[in-house]
């Protein structure tokens, strides 16, 4: 595994590549992760892929080229999205590839779904939380006045650890969404990191006809991988999207919303359990 910078208008994208098949894999990681989430794959699938693995925006070593509070409210658009990594790929001198995305990754992967489908052709999306955004993730990153009181409790921990346990209890989320926020506001950093990740990505919500639509003209393999105890993205979120498409699986593993680990295995990503309900 080798790691690497693509200097980027936008931002300087940091990105881990491993494996060596000929085929070409874009990973797309989840919320605090990092783009060696996908690493666990590469004993079974390095000789069939190439992946790239990207630190996403506030995550580790990537870093936009204006991190100031004014640009990150303005959020990135999905178009513009896509135009970065269509860069990348020009970088890279990649023309098809494969996605890869877990979780919060699974926006990133339905904005080139939806925009450059003629060049992808498989998508494995794991707990794909475009399916079902946490309400007050939408509602703190779209209405400004609840984003500049997001702002303000930044600046204080204890704030904004009142105001999860206050979600939690009108659940506006449930028990595996608290924690896994709980885990992102530890310190000064992690809170503005979540913070900016929440608001810069404000137009990432998909318009599921469309993103449909897409997908079918260009017949891509659409993999939906679910854990059969998760409650942050339950198997059933599929039904928003799934039966508008015409070539699509959705597979339920017995396991949680915690999917990404050394037990992931090649049979589980393509076949443990198709059920197209």
């Amino acid at each position: 595994m080798t790691d690497h910078y693509f200097k980027h208008p936008l931002v300087n994208l940091h990105y881990y590549r491993f494996g060596k098949g000929p085929k070409t894999m874009l990973c797309f990681h989840g919320l605090g992760m990092h783009g060696k989430q996908f690493t666990v794959l590469e004993k079974e699938l390095g000789a069939e892929y190439t992946f790239f693995g990207f630190d996403l925006f506030f995550h580790k070593e990537t870093l936009l080229n204006n991190n100031e509070l004014r640009e990150i409210k303005k959020g990135i658009t999905q178009e513009a999205l896509t135009a970065l990594f269509v860069d990348f790929c020009t970088h890279e001198q990649i023309d098809r590839f494969s996605i890869m995305a877990y979780s919060m990754g699974t926006f990133y992967a339905a904005a080139l779904m939806r925009f450059i489908p003629e060049r992808i052709d498989e998508s494995f999306l794991i707990a794909p939380s475009f399916l079902k955004t946490p309400r007050v993730l939408d509602f703190l990153a779209n209405n400004k006045a609840a984003n500049f009181f997001f702002e303000k409790l930044l600046l204080s921990e204890n704030g904004l650890k009142v105001l999860l346990k206050a979600c939690l209890k009108m659940r506006i989320v449930d028990q595996s969404n608290y924690e896994i926020l709980y885990r992102e506001i530890a310190t000064a950093q992690l809170r503005f990191d979540f913070y900016a990740n929440v608001t810069y990505l404000k137009h990432m919500n998909v318009n599921y006809q469309l993103l449909a639509d897409a997908i079918n003209k260009e017949n891509i393999h659409c993999y939906f991988i679910f854990g059969k105890k998760d409650r942050s993205i339950p198997p059933h979120t599929a039904g928003k999207l799934l039966p508008r498409l015409k070539n699509a699986k959705k597979i339920i593993l017995d396991a949680g919303h915690d999917l990404v680990t050394v037990r992931l295995t090649k049979k589980m990503l393509f076949c443990e359990h198709d059920d197209q309900s």
